[in-house]
C-alpha cells in the first residue's frame, strides 16, 4: 500500500480534529461571536493551541502525501476533513440530521472512487522561477482579499472566499511541487517552501476576513470549491497528475461526490450546531 494513502487520511482526521479542538477554545474563551480583541483570552486556553498543533500536524501529513499522490485526490482528501469534524461533533452532543449523514456518505464514496482511479507517482519538476512565482501568487491574493473588505454586499463574503480558497490552492501546489534538499538548513532557499508559509498565512488571514462578512456555509463552500477545483487542474496539466487508465469516469464522479459531500456536510453541519449550541 503506498504510504501517500495514510498520510492523506491522517492529515484529514488531524484538520477535522483540530477544528473541534479550536472551536471549543474560541467558546470557553468568550470570543465566539466577538470582537478581534475577544480573542486575546485564547491565550489562557491550551486546548486552542492543541487544534493549532493538530492543523499544523495535518498539513504536515498533506505534504507528505503530495509528494507522492496527485493533488486532485490529497485535495479532496483534504476538503472532506468537514466530515471528520462533524463525525466528532456527534459525540459532543451535535445531532447531525438525516441529510446530513447521506451527504456524509456521498462524500466518502466519491474519496473511495479517488483512491481506485489516482495513479501514485511524483510531480514533474517545475523551474526555480515558476515556484518564485507561486510566492508572488500571495500579492493578487491579497489585492482581492483587500478590495473585498472595503466593500459591502454578499459579493463581498464571496470574493473573500474565493480569495481563501485560491490561497490554499496555491499551497497545496506548492507542497506538490516543494524539492527537499539534502540538508535541512537549505530548506529555506528552497522557494516553494516559502509559497507555502506566505501563502497560508495569507489565507488564513483571509478565511477570517470573509467569515465576518458572510455565512460560514457559504464561505466554507465556495473555498472548497475553489481550492480543491483549481489545484487539481494545475496539477492534471502542469505537474503530470495522472488518472489511472480506463478510470476516467471513476475520477470525475468521485471528485464530484467528494466536493459535493464536503459542501453538504458542511452545511448541515452548520444548522446542527445553530439548533444544539454545542462545542
Amino acid at each position: 500500500m503506498n504510504v501517500g494513502y495514510v498520510f492523506a487520511v491522517l492529515a484529514a482526521l488531524a484538520s477535522g480534529s483540530g477544528s473541534i479542538l479550536e472551536s471549543i477554545g474560541v467558546r470557553r474563551a468568550g470570543a465566539f461571536g466577538g470582537t478581534s480583541m475577544d480573542l486575546v483570552g485564547l491565550r489562557r486556553q491550551w486546548i486552542y493551541f492543541a487544534g493549532l498543533g493538530a492543523d499544523l500536524t495535518g498539513f504536515v501529513c498533506a505534504a507528505a502525501a503530495l509528494r507522492q499522490l496527485p493533488l486532485f485526490l490529497v485535495q479532496s482528501v483534504l476538503a472532506f476533513s468537514v466530515g471528520v469534524t462533524a463525525t466528532i461533533a456527534t459525540f459532543l452532543g451535535t445531532r447531525l440530521s438525516p441529510a446530513g449523514w447521506l451527504t456524509l456518505g456521498v462524500g466518502a464514496t466519491g474519496l473511495v472512487l479517488l483512491g481506485l482511479s489516482a495513479e501514485p507517482s511524483p510531480a514533474a519538476a517545475i523551474e526555480s522561477g515558476w515556484r518564485w512565482l507561486l510566492v508572488g501568487m500571495a500579492i493578487p491574493v491579497a489585492t482581492i482579499a483587500w478590495r473585498a473588505k472595503r466593500r459591502t454586499g454578499p459579493w463581498a463574503a464571496s470574493a473573500l472566499a474565493f480569495s481563501t480558497g485560491l490561497g490554499f490552492s496555491i499551497v497545496g501546489v506548492s507542497a506538490r511541487t516543494l524539492q527537499l534538499p539534502d540538508s535541512a538548513w537549505r530548506l529555506i532557499l528552497e522557494p516553494s517552501a516559502w509559497a507555502i508559509a506566505v501563502n497560508g498565512v495569507v489565507a488564513a488571514v483571509v478565511f477570517a476576513m470573509a467569515l465576518q462578512k458572510g455565512r460560514p456555509t457559504g464561505v466554507t463552500a465556495i473555498m472548497f470549491t475553489t481550492n480543491t477545483s483549481l489545484a487539481s487542474l494545475i496539477g492534471l496539466i502542469y505537474l503530470d497528475d495522472r488518472v489511472r487508465a480506463g478510470f476516467d469516469v471513476a475520477a470525475a464522479t468521485g471528485f464530484v461526490c467528494a466536493v459535493a459531500g464536503a459542501i453538504g456536510v458542511a452545511h448541515f453541519a452548520a444548522i446542527a450546531r445553530q439548533r444544539s449550541g454545542a462545542w
